[in-house]
């Protein structure tokens, strides 16, 4: 069975290799040398976009090989023979089109023999680093897409294309900027490898463990308090780390057993930290990489990206809030002993410093300074900041790890970004997308509901193998154009399918954050899932509820209608929070939960005398529950 898992799952499943000796000393060199390339292509180097790409793509490659074992024999403390060869040859194929890509251009891309055999390798070569680090889901998904541009005249009805021959494929694939370099490994090389970078040296300089402090001495004395620990320390670190594994890795080995010490289930644990860990990616500042890409497939910049998340973020993280909270009571439990937090005020004075590069960053991606520009600075500030306590300062050594796990943290989500290139550069040359998005308008009959019903249920098929990224990439790609064409908004479109690539970390059956945090919190893997999908039913609706309203994503924003959807989806939320758990004054019987949860459904929709009906029949529900004691239920809830 975990040979199966280890198989099927995504590449942050698969255990990496710990290098020590002569292997580790070459493969340090190879990621700081890449981090100090990248920093020289995206400040003062003057390349185009394809030979950074190239760049990019051949030395992540060559780390992957390193560190990522091809099979569950493999040796796991030093890359086997083949492994050194495969490294070897991807840095080879950087070279060799470095050096002969302008005579390409100059050729109007007339490949010579050589071109189309490198090109072939390398092609062969991302998808094996795709199947070690990402999983095979979305490497067989990419592979039909590559065959499908040649085999388009034997596919059925709308389906059907005249095809493409084998040497067109290779040079659109893998010698142009139209396929695996194309737009997402060039968002993955720039803005993502910064950030990733970012979030690197904020470890290093123990930022974290400040978040840890901050969130025990803001909430560690209420009701519950370290599950809304949990909470607020993954919003925090989400919101700079743009990674559910790494928040959860980061905060859950804190956080888990803390929530389990003070009477909280291992499973519901385990279940918090997946859902708030979750949430992190959809927090600005930095939302993962899925929020860059977006920014340069709509063409605006991403301070609109980061302002338009802002709101829906903050109704996830508050659902969650209240589902922990109502949990808490309904099993009667209390906050921290006194003794085990932290002062608020020599938790500030000790690392509250090192909240000024996140304020750096804040204020110049809204001041309108571009994402890498503001990578850079934020960057310098951290090394400059730390460098005022000695707790937090960084030395040569921690500057070189930073270097080193920035750069391995980011070279699954470069493969990620590669990988689909086959997707989006096959959809480019078949027309697939119009045909789906014709498609999807077709059987749903022109009703906006059910297209965006069918776009989900897409997304979270798609998400049920694939990393967050990739998700939305494909989902944008195909189902985005449809919900446009049935006029919704560029950025509500894309929002939506960003939200569920988003969400597929946690739904089952592969709900890679879920199994993380498992592990931390030695629970069953499957049971944390189905608890974190509860807890993170809201993240579920939300798409539905910007779509409809767009203004919570600040479109055509208009202060008291902002205000009134905003005041509608919290109380929607919070009556979906009742019903999941089952607690409000005292236990719920099973109607009762299934009247609440009806109720915060019933807000999500686009008619105002609707929502006003819901508002009523939710008072009413309220009332009811409160005044009365009949029909109570007893007993474990279903998270």
């Amino acid at each position: 069975m975990k040979k199966l898992l280890s198989a099927i799952l995504p590449g942050e499943s698969i255990p990496t290799r710990k290098l020590n000796g002569t292997a580790g000393r070459a493969a340090l060199v190879l990621t700081v040398s890449t981090a100090l390339v990248h920093f020289w292509m995206n400040s003062i180097g003057l390349l185009i976009a394809i030979k950074m790409n190239a760049i990019h793509l051949g030395t992540h490659m060559a780390i992957i090989f390193l560190f990522y074992p091809a099979f569950a024999g493999s040796p796991r403390e030093r890359p086997s023979m083949p492994d050194w060869v495969l490294a070897g040859i991807s840095l080879g194929c950087m070279v060799w089109l470095l050096i002969t890509y302008d005579r390409l251009l100059q050729t109007n891309l007339q490949a010579t023999f050589a071109d189309l055999a490198v090109a072939v390798v390398t092609m062969a070569l991302l998808v094996e680093a795709s199947r070690r680090a990402v999983g095979l889901p979305l490497t067989v998904l990419s592979l039909l897409f590559l065959a499908y541009t040649r085999l388009g005249p034997y596919f059925p009805g709308l389906f059907a294309h005249r095809g493409f021959n084998w040497e067109r494929i290779i040079i659109r694939m893998a010698l142009t900027d139209q396929g695996i370099y194309g737009v997402t490994l060039m968002v993955s090389s720039s803005y993502v490898f910064m950030f990733i970078l970012f979030g690197a040296f904020l470890a290093a300089s123990r930022t974290s463990e400040f978040f840890n402090d901050f969130s025990l001495a803001l909430a560690g004395r209420y009701r519950g308090g370290p599950a809304k620990v949990a909470v607020v320390a993954s919003a925090l670190m989400g919101s700079i780390s743009g990674s559910a594994q790494a928040n959860v890795a980061t905060t859950g080995a804190f956080t888990i057993p803390l929530m389990k010490r003070v009477g909280y289930m291992p499973h519901f644990a385990g279940a918090v930290e997946a859902a708030a860990s979750t949430g992190g990616i959809l927090m600005p500042p930095i939302m993962g990489a899925s929020a860059f890409i977006m920014s340069t497939f709509l063409g605006i910049p991403y301070v609109k990206i980061m302002i338009a998340g802002f709101t829906p973020a903050l109704l996830y993280y508050l659902a969650i809030m209240f589902m922990v909270d109502l949990r808490a009571k309904k099993r009667g439990l209390k906050g921290m002993e006194p003794g085990d937090i932290p002062s608020l005020k020599a938790t500030m004075l000790d690392k509250g410093h090192m909240t000024i590069p996140l304020v750096v960053i804040i204020y110049l991606l809204v001041a309108g300074y571009t994402p890498l520009y503001s990578a850079f600075l934020g960057l310098f500030a951290i090394v400059l900041v730390s460098s005022l306590k000695r707790s937090t300062r960084m030395g040569i050594r921690e500057v070189i790890e930073a270097l080193d796990s920035g750069t391995r943290s980011a070279a699954p989500v470069g493969i990620s970004c590669a990988i689909v290139g086959f997707i989006v550069g096959a959809v480019g040359m078949t027309g697939l997308g119009q045909v789906i998005a014709m498609n999807v308008i077709m059987f749903a009959g022109g009703k906006l509901w059910a297209a965006l019903i069918l776009c989900m249920i897409a997304a979270i098929i798609l998400g049920m193998g694939l990393p967050a990224t990739p998700c939305y990439i494909i989902t944008a790609t195909i189902a985005a154009p449809a919900l446009q064409q049935m006029g919704v908004h560029p950025l509500a479109a894309h929002f939506f399918a960003f939200y569920y690539g988003t969400m597929s970390a946690v739904v089952p059956p592969v709900a890679l954050t879920s199994y993380t945090a498992a592990g931390l919190a030695g629970a069953r893997p499957f049971k944390v899932a189905v608890s974190a999908l509860g807890l993170a039913l809201s993240g579920l609706l939300l798409p539905y509820l910007f779509v409809y309203n767009p203004d919570l994503l600040f479109i055509d924003f208009v202060l008291p209608k902002y205000l009134l959807d905003v005041v509608t989806a919290i109380i929607g939320v919070f009556s979906l929070s009742c019903g999941i758990i089952g607690m409000f004054k005292r236990d719920m019987s099973f109607l009762e939960r299934a009247l609440f949860i009806l109720a915060g459904i019933l807000m999500v929709n686009p008619l105002r005398i609707l929502r006003i009906s819901s508002f009523v029949f939710f008072a009413a529900l309220v009332a009811r529950h409160w005044f009365s004691t009949e029909g109570a239920g007893r007993g474990e809830p279903s998270i």
